[in-house]
């Protein structure tokens, strides 16, 4: 069995969400043919707040290492943990390559300082790495185009360590192409000498069979006779804020219909893990009476494991896309193990609507982003009475998970198997 060394410096029990793509890798990589070893820096230099049970999700006799870093000062001069801890992380993967016989070095971004420890690796030790593009590492933030703001400071200094990171790399990896897809435009030498590839985020079926032994309770609301609650959880996307706009119309027109009904808003504030920084609130109090009523957000992110929890304690889950189609089935998943029903709100050729359908996990509505306000005032409340129906009557042991099989961790972590096969023999 090959061994691969991932380098993720935030691993469980860090609750952010990156940290469950490498947790993924790990879970299933030995079942075909790669025996993952763990680099992390030891969470007790984490600035964010922990969450042990995550630790309850990773498989058993995973091998993790862990490394020291330099804690953060008061003020604040570094926080970013890859350079806090890059040198660290540098030793101690080095003695591990050697020590363990490593075939394949794979660096999780971000943080995006750590990609440049493959090239360095790769130069001491030889042994061939790869980058994971879990974010974009050179795109244009707001404020970009004033010269010496942050943001332009950001753009130029990733501008100029990416190509140093790659210049060697033998894999590309990324959460979609468009994650990667510059990366090899900007650096061309890569083309032809590094395997590429996508594997989206994987839902994870054993995660909920874990929840069920934590006992964990929901918090943020309370189940109260003939309310049905409905959870949509996650950021709203920009291109979905005037589809938002049309289901908050759609309800404030009917709103007879939804007396009955709790839309919760999970993890969609501004700020990271800002209780206040409200975003949906201020979207819905455009309409008078749904906030509040109908409509409810809790913008700071909760725990994992804590979203699943209210999944499970909803009646069903609600999905808007946005007015391009790039929504991937791997985000409905979720909600989908969850054992409820799905009321998706999609662009027409969103792969995740057609995938819904097929499962049958419940129902999709589909606009492009000219027509989404008039598919809104033709369809959206007969839609909406069907899925209080299916709320009803629905059955998850009928539903046709398999639909859902090419974006389960393990077939993603098949993807990624190969893309490093590939690159280790690739002369």
């Amino acid at each position: 069995m090959k061994k691969v060394l991932i380098i993720s410096p935030h691993f469980p029990p860090s609750n952010l969400a990156a940290v469950h793509r490498s947790r993924l890798f790990a879970q299933h990589l030995p079942a075909f043919n790669w025996q993952p070893v763990i680099l992390m820096v030891d969470e007790k230099y984490y600035e964010e707040k922990l969450d042990y049970n995550l630790v309850e999700l990773l498989p058993e006799g995973l091998h993790i290492e862990k490394a020291n870093a330099l804690p953060v000062t008061r003020p604040r001069f570094i926080g970013d943990i890859g350079l806090r801890a890059f040198f660290q992380l540098y030793k101690q993967a080095k003695k591990l390559v050697k020590k363990e016989k490593i075939d394949f070095i794979y660096i999780a971004i971000p943080s995006f300082y750590v990609a440049l420890l493959g090239r360095w690796l790769h130069y001491s030790t030889g042994v061939k790495y790869g980058i994971d593009y879990i974010d974009p590492w050179v795109h244009h933030f707001p404020g970009s185009d004033r010269k010496f703001s942050r943001a332009w400071f950001s753009t130029v200094l990733a501008k100029t360590l990416e190509p140093i990171a790659v210049k060697k790399a033998s894999l590309i990896t990324g959460v979609a192409e468009g994650y990667y897809m510059g990366v090899l435009e900007r650096n061309m030498h890569l083309k032809g000498k590094c395997i590429a590839g996508a594997m989206p985020y994987g839902g994870e079926k054993n995660d909920f069979n874990i929840l069920n032994k934590l006992q964990l309770q929901p918090y943020l609301f309370k189940k109260e006779p003939n309310i049905i609650d409905v959870i949509y959880a996650g950021v709203l996307l920009p291109n979905a804020v005037e589809v938002f706009r049309c289901f908050c119309k759609e309800i404030y027109d009917n709103k007879r219909l939804f007396e009955n009904v709790r839309f919760h808003f999970i993890g969609t504030g501004k700020v990271l893990n800002d209780p206040t920084a409200y975003y949906v609130k201020n979207l819905a109090a455009e309409f008078e009476g749904l906030w509040g009523n109908m409509i409810f957000e809790y913008p700071q992110r909760i725990p994992y494991l804590d979203v699943l929890i209210h999944l499970k304690a909803a009646d069903g889950v609600l999905v808007i896309g946005s007015t391009q189609p790039h929504y991937t089935p791997s985000k409905v998943f979720q909600g989908a193990l969850s054992g409820k029903p799905i009321l998706a709100l999609l662009h027409e050729q969103s792969t995740a609507k057609e995938v819904i359908e097929m499962s049958e996990c419940g129902l999709t509505m589909g606009f492009n982003e000219e027509n989404f306000q008039s598919v809104f005032r033709a369809q959206f409340i007969q839609k909406f009475k069907a899925f209080l129906q299916l709320v009803q009557k629905y059955d998850f042991s009928t539903i046709n998970l398999k639909a859902f099989e090419e974006y389960s961790a393990k077939s993603v972590t098949a993807k990624l198997a190969d893309l490093l096969n590939q690159a280790v023999t690739k002369k």
